[in-house]
């Protein structure tokens, strides 16, 4: 396995966020710059994540009832599978 490069990045926080993440660092038993990655590294799959089901939903809208449709069985058991998975979002919110 190769090692990871890395690129700095001058952040400059607000105090109480500062003071917030070292205190979590502390907490957490980790340095504050590697609990900063993590969390960035978590935003930046859960935007993917987001966008990936976005343009999912809006080739599924453009295409509906075309050629390029789903089978009716796959299809209501995929809106099935998509109405729990909002529901349970919406729950965690």
């Amino acid at each position: 396995m190769g090692v990871t490069a890395y690129k700095k990045l001058n952040l400059p926080l607000p105090e109480e966020m500062h003071k917030a993440l070292f205190a979590e660092s502390r907490h957490a038993g980790i340095p504050a710059t590697r609990l900063a990655r993590s969390i960035l590294q978590e935003w930046i799959e859960q935007r993917r994540t987001e966008r990936r089901r976005e343009e999912v939903r809006r080739f599924a809208t453009t295409y509906a009832g075309s050629d390029l449709d789903l089978d009716p069985d796959l299809e209501g058991a995929a809106a099935e599978e998509l109405s729990r998975f909002f529901e349970d979002e919406h729950e965690t919110r």
